[in-house]
């Protein structure tokens, strides 16, 4: 039984080890919450069991209360299905939702596995960490958590998605007369990005915008401005709310700015690509912030903080990078460095050595 839900950020790596864990013969389960639904559709379960959860934030106490036993009712669900499904174990992703599969499996004397994504311990694998059977991580480092865990935490990386894992065989072509530029918004904070990057595009000596070609996800309430602002800079840009196509993008790309999601960073360093971070100001414990430090301290990204980054700060970073091929071949063979793209299959071997 796989347990995760709630954004892409959980459910994408999760989809991946249910990938690898089908293909050497495992049946997948996967329990969630409703939110997930329209994110699972693709995903390799047999069954998808929905479970109640809530997120646990704020102070009032009746909230959090409320939150208590709506995931107490989801732990009741979970012990029913876990007595009807009987898996040989229960892997977790973090995030509230999955809460409900991993208290119901240790109260049943299963067998588990958490992973982290970011380098900062989430907060609800914090509170299983200590009790799971193993513990896997996508970054050597796992702040938060208790020196315990981190002993016994496994690096295996974070799992990616088939398509994006073909990249890493994929060199990377420093530019010359044309420069394209990626640029990724993801879900939370995206208006910031939205607004910024056009703005600071458009400032870039012209000869530099001529050989432009910027492909931006912005939010759909954005797309008119930043499409007027790109056309009156003359820089050919193609906007659009979502990219289905992220592993071609990534591909072409000869830089990416983004934010520093746990799935965004380690997509860009397996794509070998460099990068402009932007961690998301209010991500809880600066997750995204130690996400982004670990390729700007392997040289393959830079990283703006949103309350330091402003259009002349932003229009000089791109200067500085897109005029110097030299420099962004080092980051992104920086990137590749760090990259770990059997991250899926390091996981299911712990998850089928645990569940021995």
């Amino acid at each position: 039984m796989i347990a995760a839900g709630g954004t892409g950020g959980h459910l994408f790596p999760a989809q991946a080890l249910a990938e690898v864990l089908g293909a050497r013969g495992w049946r997948v389960v996967l329990a969630t919450d409703e939110r997930a639904q329209a994110l699972s559709d693709s995903f390799p379960a047999e069954r998808r069991i929905a479970l109640a959860s809530a997120t646990i934030r704020g102070r009032d106490p009746i909230a959090i209360m409320r939150s208590v036993f709506t995931i107490l009712h989801g732990v009741i669900q979970a012990r029913t299905a876990l007595n009807l499904v009987d898996p040989a174990i229960v892997v977790g992703f973090g995030g509230y939702p999955s809460l409900p599969a991993l208290i119901g499996a240790l109260s049943q004397g299963r067998r588990t596995v958490i992973h982290e994504q970011n380098a900062v311990s989430g907060r609800a694998n914090r509170l299983i960490a200590p009790y799971a059977t193993a513990v896997a991580c996508a970054f050597p480092t796992l702040l938060k958590a208790r020196p315990q865990v981190q002993a016994r935490a496994v690096v295996v990386g974070n799992p990616v998605r088939p398509e994006i894992r073909a990249l890493a065989g994929l060199s990377y072509q420093a530019p010359t007369d044309e420069v394209r530029l990626l640029v990724t918004g993801g879900s939370q904070g995206a208006r910031f990005l939205s607004e910024l990057v056009p703005v600071a595009v458009a400032a870039l000596p012209e000869a530099l915008r001529l050989r432009l070609r910027v492909q931006q996800q912005t939010r759909a309430e954005n797309m008119d401005e930043a499409r007027r602002v790109y056309a009156n800079a003359m820089v050919s840009a193609e906007v659009a709310p979502f990219f289905r196509d992220m592993a071609g993008r990534l591909a072409a790309a000869h830089l990416v700015i983004g934010r520093a999601g746990a799935s965004t960073v380690t997509e860009i360093a397996v794509a070998g690509r460099p990068s402009i971070l932007v961690p998301l100001k209010i991500s809880l414990d600066d997750d995204q912030g130690q996400n982004a430090r670990v390729l700007r301290e392997a040289g393959a990204a830079e990283v703006a903080r949103e309350d330091d980054l402003t259009q002349p700060a932003l229009t000089a970073a791109l200067a500085a990078l897109l005029g110097n091929p030299r420099r962004l071949a080092k980051m992104a063979a920086a990137a590749r460095r760090v990259a770990v793209p059997d991250a899926a299959e390091r996981l299911a071997d712990l998850v089928e050595a645990t569940a021995r």
